[in-house]
């Protein structure tokens, strides 16, 4: 009988030893997830704050006075622009490149590319 009591009281001290280490655990948890909400809530308020930021920097006013301050823009005239037929002539050749024979193995020639500058040769 003696024995079956004390292995009964160290059944109880054991477990409420336990049941303390759970609480104190999990009181270390309920404080971390604390933590960790002021810091999402501190996030969010900066986020908030530098979108307002943004929005003010971002207004097309602001931009637009920074540019007259700032560039020395001039308004588009109509006459800057023609057509496509009135482009300058096509130079005469492509210049060649210099005799270096390892470039040459590495470079892609001008024919490898078919471009609308450029016309593909006869025979590829």
């Amino acid at each position: 009988m003696r024995f079956l009591n004390v292995l009964v009281i160290s059944a109880l001290i054991l477990a409420a030893a336990i049941v303390y280490k759970i609480k104190f655990d999990s009181t270390l948890q309920i404080e971390r997830v604390a933590k960790l909400r002021g810091e999402v809530r501190r996030e969010r308020d900066i986020i908030a704050t530098l979108r307002a930021e943004w929005s003010k920097l971002d207004t097309p006013g602001r931009i637009q006075s920074l540019a007259e301050r700032h560039l020395q823009l001039k308004p588009v005239d109509p006459t800057q622009f023609d057509t496509l037929d009135r482009l300058p002539e096509r130079p005469p050749s492509i210049p060649s490149p210099p005799a270096d024979p390892i470039g040459a193995m590495l470079a892609p020639s001008a024919s490898d590319f078919a471009t609308g500058s450029i016309a593909r040769p006869a025979g590829r």
